[in-house]
């Protein structure tokens, strides 16, 4: 495998606070980035407090919470990061829930082939180079990716064209950009490119289940709060916003 370098910075969404309250902070995978900003609107004009997020890879973001960043919500794409967070006594026994589903999606860029990309084995051409993941050895979106092509018997004739890059938002730019072929990314973040075409939806029997676990962060500072906004995210009006950004929510309350 070979490394892009690509510039990705791990950067917060602060909405404007309410006078003499402290913003809510929400460390959440980088593939929720659209679809939380417009659902902390949405919990703004019902009354809710202010939010601040942490977007990154789930992997980073649970590193820095193992290590004691301050946050009162964690949304992992993946429940193996979930795990890493639970396994060091970071999340609030019992707060733990199964948010959202995904899917994964084979985009390509314009020219990389001679004849579309539109089934798996079509990866397999001399003629598609470089395919982008999440790195498959930490990333999620990348992890999730690898145990779809291992099931599916190509993963060793692939593996020397996947080029690992730091999240899965980076495996679109690369392809946006023309410095990969392909990318194997989420549904959600497919569907919000500009510059790369869909080639196909990954379903199946290799499918893999990829599922969203979200959870309180145990020393918040704001357990009420963060127990407001979990609620929200399971509610009505928030599940709305997420199958309008193509997730499927999994805890849905009224």
């Amino acid at each position: 495998m070979r490394w892009i370098a690509v510039a990705v910075v791990v950067f917060t969404v602060a909405f404007a606070p309410v006078a003499g309250q402290e913003p809510l902070t929400v460390s959440a995978a980088i593939s929720l980035t659209n679809a939380l900003e417009a659902i902390a609107a949405a919990y703004a004009e019902a009354g809710g407090g202010p939010i601040r997020f942490n977007f990154a890879g789930s992997n980073v973001l649970a590193r820095q919470l193992v290590n004691g960043a301050p946050a009162d919500l964690f949304v992992s794409a993946d429940a193996a990061q979930m795990d890493v967070v639970a396994q060091a006594g970071v999340i609030e026994p019992g707060s733990r829930v199964d948010l959202l589903g995904n899917r994964l999606a084979v985009i390509a860029r314009g020219g990389a082939a001679s004849a579309p990309i539109r089934r798996l084995e079509d990866l397999l051409r001399p003629e598609v180079k470089r395919i982008a993941l999440g790195d498959p050895s930490a990333v999620p979106a990348g992890v999730y990716a690898r145990e779809y092509l291992k099931a599916a018997g190509v993963w060793a004739p692939l593996e020397s064209k996947v080029v690992p890059v730091a999240n899965v938002r980076a495996a679109l730019t690369v392809v946006e950009n023309g410095s990969a072929d392909a990318a194997i990314v989420y549904e959600t973040d497919a569907a919000l490119s500009t510059g790369a075409t869909t080639a196909f939806i990954v379903s199946g029997p290799h499918a893999p289940r990829i599922i969203y676990p979200a959870a309180m962060v145990a020393r918040s500072r704001q357990p009420e709060a963060a127990r407001r906004f979990l609620s929200f995210l399971r509610g009505s009006a928030a599940s709305a916003i997420f199958r309008r950004f193509g997730f499927t929510p999994l805890a849905t309350t009224p």
